[in-house]
């Protein structure tokens, strides 16, 4: 199961790549230091956390669809340069419930043993299979689906440049956080340092204060409808009389968009995707975060279901062609909120900015197409009942098994997708 994430989420490094850079601040007044707060809320199977094995965690009657997870990515940029070794913490409110302090490291860059040669070249092997894309909400796929890439091909000009086209379908501007290639100084958490985990109950609601030996002081305050977004709640999972299947969540009150998508394998050879967008798109073909206007455009565009929409249809073709191995994802784009110091003066006085603070929110859960609450909780509605229970375990290990079999396939694609 983590091959068949792993898989899905390397791939959206591609499309990534490939985007422009979001610029940050006015041309002539870069901040001084720029620091990013990336807020996560997980459910589903990667609710869990990544310690646990969804597969073995169902079949001994331990896993719960409803549990959640909270993560942070904590970033921090700087154009000055530390006297001495770099030092920074960000200080959270105490309802976070993680400690007082949590260090701001800065990466080592591992040196490079001057015994070592160059390493081979990695050993080329043709991609096999191919893969059908489907998208849209409704019960039939429509007209041109689905749309079939052909691996074998994709080492030739034809099929890159077709590959290629499906990648740009959706254009949009990627997010540039913090980073040590982009900032003089720069320090992040979590880190080897520290690794405390955000329990599920911490709040980010109250004042903030980032300090550090190379960036002035940062002090803001998160207020209601900028904490932790709610995990989601499913409603609906259910494969249809028809053969479709359909997804059921409640709504979001922070949820400016929703992606959904599903992937599949038939064996070894054959890869299945959905998207819910209306436009010809792949589910990894969004990155993680995106800016408020980048939500709002999409969702005009019908790339992204919009924030009232509480249901999505997978069609028939997509759900028969992914077989029992279908696994969806949602994703609930919660935007972001932004601060700086000083406040921007009015106009025509020039902005010099000390600091700017970018906070942004998604939430995502994860599950086996059609397999309803009772049946995730490893049959525990109906313990007495051990031939159904030992159905539902078999059934589960064929599942895992073809996921297994989307990564062989996605491994066979070679440099294309990671």
């Amino acid at each position: 199961m983590g091959r068949f994430r792993n898989a899905a989420l390397g791939a959206s490094v591609i499309a990534a790549a490939s985007l422009a850079v979001q610029a940050q601040g006015e041309p002539g007044s870069a901040p001084v230091a720029v620091y990013w707060m990336s807020v996560q809320t997980t459910s589903g199977f990667g609710g869990m956390g990544a310690q646990h094995n969804a597969a073995q965690m169902m079949m001994s009657g331990g896993y719960n669809p409803n549990a959640a997870s909270h993560t942070l990515t904590l970033q921090l940029g700087s154009q000055r340069q530390p006297s001495g070794p770099p030092a920074a913490e960000h200080d959270p409110p105490p309802g976070l419930e993680v400690g007082p302090m949590l260090p701001l490291v800065t990466p080592q860059a591992t040196p490079a043993h001057e015994d070592e040669g160059p390493a081979p070249p990695p050993q080329y092997q043709q991609p096999k299979g191919k893969m059908l894309i489907f998208w849209g909400c409704g019960e039939h796929a429509g007209p041109n689906q689905p749309l079939v890439i052909d691996f074998s091909t994709m080492t030739t000009q034809q099929g890159a440049a077709q590959f290629g086209r499906l990648m740009q379908a959706i254009q949009f501007t990627a997010m540039q956080p913090p980073s040590p290639a982009r900032n003089t100084t720069y320090g992040e958490w979590p880190n080897a340092k520290s690794t405390v985990q955000v329990p599920a109950g911490g709040s980010l609601i109250g004042d903030h204060t980032v300090r550090g030996d190379y960036s002035p002081d940062i002090h803001f305050t998160l207020g209601q409808g900028q904490d932790f977004m709610p995990p989601f709640n499913m409603t609906q999972n259910t494969r249809n009389p028809s053969g479709s299947a359909t997804l059921g969540w409640q709504p979001m009150n922070q949820a400016r968009g929703y992606l959904a998508g599903m992937f599949g394998a038939q064996g070894q050879n054959e890869v299945v995707m959905w998207s819910s967008s209306q436009v010809q798109a792949i589910p990894f073909g969004l990155v993680e975060y995106l800016t408020n206007s980048e939500v709002a455009r999409l969702v005009d565009a019908h790339v992204l279901m919009p924030p009232g929409q509480t249901a999505c249809t997978i069609p028939e073709e997509a759900v028969r062609a992914a077989g029992q191995s279908g696994f969806y994802m949602m994703t609930a784009y919660g935007g972001e909120v932004n601060f700086s110091y000083p406040d921007r003066p009015p106009p025509p006085r020039p902005w010099h900015v000390e600091w700017t603070v970018k906070v942004r929110y998604r939430s995502a859960t994860s599950g086996i197409v059609g397999m309803n609450m009772n049946e995730m909780m490893g049959g525990h509605g109906d313990d007495s009942d051990n031939t159904q229970r030992q159905q539902q375990q078999q059934q589960q290990q064929q599942q895992q098994q073809q996921h297994h079999g989307f990564g062989d396939v996605m491994r066979n694609l070679g440099g294309f997708v990671p």
